[in-house]
């Protein structure tokens, strides 16, 4: 065989090695996409359940097909996002929102923060996020049960400056050896507080 029909044979045979290495990438992309998408929806409404009626002998008949547009930069949004307005029996129970807290200790933390009517927190559930494993990631509740601080809370209680951990003359516990992420945690959802009561409380009273 002549060099160049040698090396016609090579780029020929390394073009069609190179087309379906991509092409098999891109489907192995594609899959892997969609199952990590589902999990995460499955997650959000494990999340929007345990919020709402987190004993296990609770109702779980709530009507969640209600939903918003967000366009939030006070909860961290960068792009729309959904909210839920949560009934059960016809009666608006909670505003369910979606935060996104941009100042974790190794990243973004995203949580479903569930408020009622009159301000107070109905629960809380992080959702993702890339804290320290055996320390930052005690915001999870399957971890710990330190998210459940919040439920209850409303802002007054404490006053927005309790919005953050003892150490920084707040009203919420840290971690031993991880104080960056439940400040942050806390934070965050005093500020998504500021926002219930400024824009989002009008979102459950203009609710179809």
């Amino acid at each position: 065989m002549s060099p160049w029909r040698a090396a016609l044979h090579n780029a020929v045979g390394l073009g069609l090695f190179a087309a379906v290495t991509v092409g098999a990438i891109a489907l192995t992309a594609t899959l892997t996409g969609d199952r990590i998408e589902a999990n995460q929806e499955r997650m959000r409404q494990a999340a929007l359940l345990e919020i709402l009626a987190p004993s296990a002998g609770s109702d779980l008949d709530f009507d969640l097909s209600d939903t918003v547009s967000l366009e939030s930069q006070a909860l961290g949004h960068r792009q729309p996002q959904t909210a839920v307005r949560a009934r059960r029996d016809g009666k608006m129970v909670a505003l369910l929102v979606p935060l996104r807290i941009a100042d974790g200790y190794s990243g973004d933390i995203h949580l479903l923060l569930g408020i009622e009517a009159d301000g107070r927190i109905a629960g809380a559930r992080v959702v993702e996020h890339r804290e320290t494993p055996g320390l930052g990631d005690a915001i999870e509740r399957r971890k710990s049960d330190w998210i459940e601080s919040f439920k209850g809370r409303s802002l007054g209680d404490p006053p927005l400056e309790g919005w953050t951990v003892k150490r920084d003359g707040g009203d919420f516990d840290a971690f031993t050896g991880a104080t960056i992420t439940p400040r942050a945690v806390a934070r965050g959802i005093g500020r998504a507080l500021v926002w219930f009561e400024e824009d989002g409380r009008a979102l459950l009273e203009t609710a179809p």
